[in-house]
């Protein structure tokens, strides 16, 4: 099974760069995640007030640049993860070295969990 572990850092945007001690701890937890089989993939992310909101109502898109004033929590990262279970991803977001945030794990829809009408409309029977 795949899971998507979600990060929300505790910080304001002006805070957004990480110190040297933080990417080295990260750095090494994201090497245990990738000795232990687990990592597929990774990423930080740049603060919301260098993005974009793109908005779909009534067949329209409208964009709005960041940063966004409605927002109350934003994705710092993540990282994609193959775990056996919701419990294996949970215990390996709970190693995590970072102490004022918040990480979401959540499992990664796979084509087969759809039923196969779902699977045919996408191609895949």
């Amino acid at each position: 099974m795949r899971f998507m572990m979600f990060m929300y850092p505790g910080i304001q945007e002006e805070e957004w760069s990480p110190s040297a001690e933080d990417v080295a701890a990260m750095s090494r937890y994201n090497e245990e995640l990738r000795k232990a089989g687990m990592l597929l993939s990774l990423d930080g992310l740049h603060p919301p007030g260098e993005g974009a909101l793109v908005d779909f109502s009534d067949g329209k898109a409208t964009v709005t640049d960041g940063p966004f004033a409605e927002a109350k929590e934003v994705v710092g990262g993540y990282w994609l993860i193959q775990a056996r279970s919701k419990e294996e991803a949970v215990e390996w977001a709970k190693r995590c070295p970072q102490d004022n945030c918040r990480i979401e794990v959540r499992r990664v829809f796979e084509l087969e969990d759809f039923p196969q009408d779902v699977q045919e409309a996408a191609g895949q029977s």
